[in-house]
């Protein structure tokens, strides 16, 4: 089988990866020269903790278990299996971290919430503000600034794939073939499309009523930390983010505890993770009213870095890096992302949102599944 793979972000480069190690042969095109979009930037978490129950949880595990297995293979794209601490301040966080505790599914996330001592005991570097943390086993990281280039090397090496930058894709041809801006086509048995928070277009053409947004994000990396940050790091505005954590215990927290207004106006929670040379990735803010600004605001940048500090206790390097980003997010958030058949033998998949580069890996399984490769 032939498989033509439009796009080269995260979810693009997982099924390529998946049609490969199936023994396929893959063309994959990309309208950049390497992909730029969300799938570089962003945390690179695999992020198992906050996860709604059911289908997202049980993607993100088996992502989880892909990214492990991929991470032994391809060295370079820097797996590591940190897991994650939020640490809570008062009684209101603790309470939302033990009502996530008593969730059914808390075992498989690896939950426990550890006192003070315990938290430093797994990550000496949080010399802060807190009393507890609540830890998830789980969680993981990769490098996103280099892992789809470390994936195109090894597919490089099997000699069934090939890639084609700086081309985009303006038309599908029939069932199982797509002419770029170059003039050339592309024939294959299937053709799936991959093309992140580009939804104008061709891909409004096949899919018009595409229910599927665009988020803006901002974010910053700092320059080298000087020593470890052993985990990931969330702070209690996650509790009100992501789903896992929807419990009486949060809404009396959001009922007692009001939001940060910097926080609130630009819809933020405290992630941060640090890369394999030292620094911290840290952000991040959510905006969903189209037009999006062009430019980054430094009131978010300065919240969060008042609140890495805050659990550090200690001044944050240099910061070497701010970026703004913008990711295909399902309008109906419960869905893990959207894959829709647009012509014979053509298939689109985007809008994971935030979940991009935690669920790709099996994300694409489900596609080459469901397709029989």
């Amino acid at each position: 089988m032939r498989v033509i793979v439009v796009g080269a972000g995260v979810v693009g480069t997982m099924h390529a990866w998946h049609a490969v190690e199936r023994g396929h042969e893959v063309v994959q095109i990309e309208r950049e020269t390497e992909a730029r979009g969300a799938s570089l930037r962003n945390f690179g978490q695999v992020w198992v903790s906050g996860r709604a129950g059911g289908e997202e949880l049980e993607t993100a595990l088996r992502a989880r278990v892909l990214w492990e297995e991929i991470g032994e293979r391809v060295p370079g794209i820097g797996f590591r299996a940190t897991g994650s601490l939020t640490p809570v301040r008062n009684a209101l966080e603790h309470a939302v971290a033990e009502a996530a505790l008593r969730r059914t599914d808390a075992a498989a996330r690896g939950y426990r919430l550890l006192d003070r001592a315990e938290a430093q005991e797994i990550n000496p570097a949080l010399r802060g503000e807190f009393e507890a943390a609540l830890w998830c086993e789980r969680d993981a990281a990769v490098e996103p600034r280099v892992a789809q280039l470390e994936l195109k090397k090894a597919l490089l090496a099997s000699g069934r794939y090939t890639f084609l930058g700086g081309r985009e894709v303006r038309e599908v041809v029939g069932g199982n073939a797509v002419r770029d801006d170059h003039g050339d086509l592309h024939t294959g048995d299937v053709v799936v499309l991959c093309t992140g928070a580009w939804l104008g277009g061709l891909v409004r053409e096949l899919a018009p009523d595409l229910p599927v947004r665009r988020v803006r994000l901002q974010m910053m990396q700092t320059e080298p930390l000087g020593e470890r940050l052993t985990t990931s790091v969330a702070d209690a505005d996650s509790f009100r983010y992501y789903p896992a954590y929807a419990s009486e215990a949060l809404d009396a927290l959001n009922a007692s505890q009001a939001q940060d207004p910097v926080a609130a106006a630009h819809k933020m929670q405290l992630l941060m993770v640090q890369r394999k040379d030292g620094g911290l990735t840290i952000g991040d803010t959510h905006e969903y009213e189209h037009p999006f600004a062009f430019d980054v605001r430094e009131e978010p940048y300065e919240h969060v870095a008042r609140v890495a500090e805050s659990f550090l206790g200690r001044p944050l390097p240099k910061i070497r890096h701010r970026w703004a980003g913008v990711y295909a997010q399902c309008t109906d958030t419960t869905r893990v992302v959207h894959r829709e058949q647009v012509r014979d033998g053509v298939w689109l998949v985007t809008g994971p949102g935030g979940r991009g580069m935690t669920c790709s890996p099996a994300i694409a399984e489900k596609t080459a599944n469901d397709l029989g490769w």
